[in-house]
């Protein structure tokens, strides 16, 4: 119940349950596999360089056509709630991975579909040992032993 896109349309997906989309679904968000992060951040911190850096994935997906995508992966029949707005919302996030790629010689090796995967096998083990989880809202509940 961490209010991440991720996780909240995976466990929606796997229990056949709406998944909740906070305004149209036209916002748009790039996703990094963690093992990316993790492999941008050593080599940021063994560079030289002392300026920020984005270590992002730039592939960008509407969050309509993201929560689509885990949808069909799950082999869900979950149907898209659409619901209001969130305030403050940016309506596009896309990292500009230039200078990785030119001063630490790093770029994403995850793709989105290799993340989702192990992503949702992750997350079909936590909703088999929970039985029900509530990732997101009033109800909202961690799986037991989070």
């Amino acid at each position: 119940n961490d209010g991440r896109v991720v996780s909240n349309f995976i466990i929606q997906s796997l229990q056949n349950k709406d998944i909740t989309i906070y305004g149209d679904g036209s916002n748009t968000r790039s996703f990094q596999y963690v093992d990316d992060l993790v492999n941008g951040l050593v080599k940021l911190m063994n560079g030289g360089c002392d300026t920020p850096i984005n270590i992002g994935n730039p592939e960008e997906y509407t969050i309509k056509d993201f929560a689509t995508k885990i949808r069909d992966m799950c082999g869900s029949e979950s149907d898209i709630k659409y619901l209001p707005k969130v305030a403050d919302d940016p309506t596009q996030r896309k990292a500009d991975i230039r200078k990785a790629k030119k001063e630490l010689d790093w770029e994403p090796r995850v793709t989105v579909d290799e993340g989702l995967k192990k992503t949702i096998e992750y997350f079909k083990g936590e909703v088999e040992a929970a039985g029900e989880i509530v990732p997101t809202g009033p109800d909202a509940v961690k799986p037991k032993g989070a």
